[in-house]
């Protein structure tokens, strides 16, 4: 089953955009994991990494299963709730595929920026060419990264890389780095080369700029 408008994890636990940001969060980092879902990602940081970290969701389900790996979670809305976070609390913020599913993004990544100093987001990629040929023939995209028909689908935006990016930069967040990840959710040359319509999805890694 599918959670929170995320594909469901591989068989080691985490998808493969966690696997990646579970290679980008510097050993020993605070982690606030927003979208936390089932908690692995923290988890693993948590053991591999030496992290300190704190999940946040509003899937009381979910949340269990997290609390059940040892996971510090709390159940919070993260349009309305993150104001209770302190400035600059965290090191690191990640939001693994859950923007999409959020109905204010640009709330959430302020404060997202306000509350660490390194932020990585990983999102669903509208324009992939699989996309735009089920577009062409009179349908919505359905794929391992937007899984659900549009009648049933908990996610409420949808963004090509290049229109992401315009946004990351008109909030004032530097790009310090994108993973375009293939249809098969692997780091590939193609999706490299030309990510907003080879990339099935997208890894970015950004740097705050905010400052009280």
């Amino acid at each position: 089953m599918h959670q929170g408008g995320r594909p469901v994890s591989d068989v080691n636990g985490l998808r493969p955009d966690q696997e990646i940001i579970s290679t980008l969060v510097p050993t020993g980092s605070r982690v606030l994991d927003l979208g936390c879902g089932d908690g692995v990602l923290l988890r693993r940081l948590m053991d591999e990494r030496f992290c300190l970290g704190t999940g946040v969701d509003s899937d009381t389900s979910e949340l269990l299963r997290a609390a059940a790996l040892g996971v510090p979670v709390l159940e919070m809305d993260l349009d309305a709730d993150l104001g209770e976070f302190h400035d600059d609390s965290y090191d690191v913020v990640v939001l693994s595929r859950t923007l999409q599913a959020v109905p204010r993004p640009g709330r959430v990544l302020a404060e997202m920026a306000r509350i660490g100093k390194l932020l990585i987001v990983s999102m669903p990629n509208f324009g992939y060419w699989r996309n735009r040929l089920r577009l062409l023939s009179g349908h919505m995209p359905v794929s391992k990264d937007l899984p659900f028909e549009w009648h049933d689908t908990p996610n409420v935006r949808y963004s090509t890389v290049r229109d992401l990016e315009s946004w990351f930069a008109e909030a004032g967040v530097d790009v310090l780095r994108r993973i375009s990840l293939g249809g098969r959710g692997r780091a590939s040359r193609a999706a490299t080369l030309a990510p907003n319509l080879m990339a099935g999805s997208t890894i970015h890694v950004l740097g705050s700029n905010w400052t009280e």
